[in-house]
């Protein structure tokens, strides 16, 4: 009973957590199931998400430019038992070498020119939380050694003093490039990477998911349509087919900018194919990753084993069966394939 008991406890100060923070946010969704998708290769990088979020493992997320990939780290956080405690973001990109030691590590009082307090430093203000480091790729080389040693040790030693400081934060990284290429051209350290690519979530370019853009629209015309203060317009099924047929090289975040021109420009009541402002493209060479034959024959063989584990309800005999591959084959498969 007294188990039970604190148990309950504890199933209730989770609730408590997460109702106060959908309170704080309008109560809109959540973790995974705030990121809007209807296609199968969204839904298994989503699973993917909430296994992943469990562990305090450091998670690098890889995709093109605008696909969500900081929308995918604030779900690990809010999957994680560490949602309520601070999710603090940091663009590498964006900040100077000099100033982003200062912003990460924090500094002492007098430790250099102009710093007349103390700063505790991302890290320090992350503690119990989660960091998502941002822009990755683009990491200065010659401050990696620190963060590798901050990953390593859990401790950081801030600008000016020489005791470190004990730190509790999971790190999540987010770049478009490819840090193997980095790695391999000197730009970026092997060891940081591995640290970092602990769990290697890699998300698909819109084009590679089609059949998530109705759901897209869907969810995010009404948001749209609220901010300029105007009714909802309703998407013709022409033009919604338009939009599938698009390339959108900048992914999900090209299409809310079409979506939110067009609602400026067209105040009918339905939005028709000739009605949307859609970006005129030059006709771009073909990404060469986007034809890799043996990872289109990974995505559809591991959705072909995750649907038939939900038939069988996970009897690994039977699903072999239904696969016509070895039993053998199959454990090794799961096992590869992360679906166990």
């Amino acid at each position: 009973m007294t188990v039970r008991k604190a148990e309950e406890r504890l199933q209730l100060r989770q609730e408590n957590v997460q109702l106060k923070k959908n309170v704080r946010r309008g109560g809109r969704p959540q973790g995974v199931a705030a990121i809007v998708h209807r296609s199968v290769l969204m839904q298994s990088v989503l699973e993917t998400v909430q296994k992943a979020a469990q562990a305090p493992a450091a998670v690098l997320i890889t995709g093109p430019t605008g696909t969500g990939k900081e929308l995918v780290a604030r779900a690990l956080h809010a999957e994680s038992p560490r949602c309520d405690k601070p999710f603090l973001a940091v663009n590498c990109s964006a900040i100077p070498a000099g100033l982003l030691e200062s912003e990460l590590f924090g500094h002492s009082k007098g430790a250099f020119t102009g710093a007349d307090r103390a700063r505790n430093g991302l890290f320090g203000a992350a503690d119990g939380g989660t960091l998502l480091l941002d822009e990755i790729g683009d990491f200065p080389l010659e401050l990696q050694p620190k963060l590798l040693r901050v990953l390593q040790e859990r401790e950081v030693r801030r600008i000016g003093e020489s005791q470190p400081t004990p730190v509790d934060v999971r790190v999540l990284a987010a770049t478009a490039k490819d840090l193997r290429q980095a790695v391999a051209d000197g730009t970026f350290r092997e060891d940081l990477f591995y640290r970092l690519a602990v769990i290697a979530i890699e998300l698909p370019a819109l084009n590679q998911r089609s059949e998530d853009i109705s759901a897209l629209v869907e969810s995010y015309l009404p948001r749209i349509a609220a901010r300029l203060k105007r009714p909802v317009p309703i998407m013709s099924p022409e033009a919604l087919r338009k939009l599938e047929k698009q390339p959108w090289p900048g992914n999900v975040r090209e299409l809310l900018n079409v979506l939110e021109k067009t609602l400026v420009l067209c105040r009918e009541e339905t939005i028709k194919e000739g009605d949307l402002v859609l970006h005129d493209h030059p006709q771009a060479p073909i990404d060469p990753s986007t034809l890799s034959l043996k990872r289109a024959m990974e995505n559809l063989e591991r959705d072909f084993i995750r649907k038939a584990l939900e038939i069988t309800g996970g009897n690994k005999t039977q699903t072999a069966k239904i696969l016509e591959i070895s039993l053998r084959s199959l454990i090794y498969k799961v096992k590869d394939y992360g679906l166990g």
